[in-house]
């Protein structure tokens, strides 16, 4: 199993973070490569793939949900869903062949929710930004 299998319940081929750098109670820096392989630039658009901007806010949203387990900031087991986005911006294209960075600012934790922002960058360039909150509980809650 892999690290973000053990922090995060998604699994291939919709686990979109490969590692995390940085952990703190304040911020989340984390990594995805995108590769030529992924099954969305099949049909997104074969003749000039591109990451689609929703899953770039999957992504994001992961990343700062794998860096809350990694925390330890909820009771181990507790899921959260995405419930609201907010002021979604895609800037810049992410390609086959471009690692993007995850940076995650959690805004506020509770034991029913988390409100975080983010910004993912290819290199110095934003590629997409948005502010998200998810639902927290237990599996017998949800």
């Amino acid at each position: 199993m892999s690290e973000m299998e053990k922090l995060l319940p998604h699994r291939d081929p919709f686990l979109y973070v490969d590692r995390l750098e940085t952990v703190t109670e304040e911020n989340i820096v984390g990594y995805r490569l995108y590769t030529d392989k992924e099954y969305f630039f099949k049909g997104h658009f074969p003749e000039y793939p591109v990451v689609p901007g929703v899953l770039l806010v999957e992504a994001m949203a992961q990343c700062g949900g794998a860096g809350v387990n990694q925390a330890g900031v909820l009771p181990e087991g507790s899921l959260f869903f995405l419930a609201t986005i907010e002021k979604a911006k895609f800037r810049k294209q992410v390609r086959p062949g471009d690692e993007v960075r995850f940076e995650i600012k959690n805004d506020r934790i509770s034991g029913r929710m988390i409100k975080q922002s983010g910004k993912a960058y290819v290199g110095d360039d934003v590629a997409a930004e948005a502010s998200w909150m998810c639902v927290v509980g237990s599996k017998e809650e949800m």
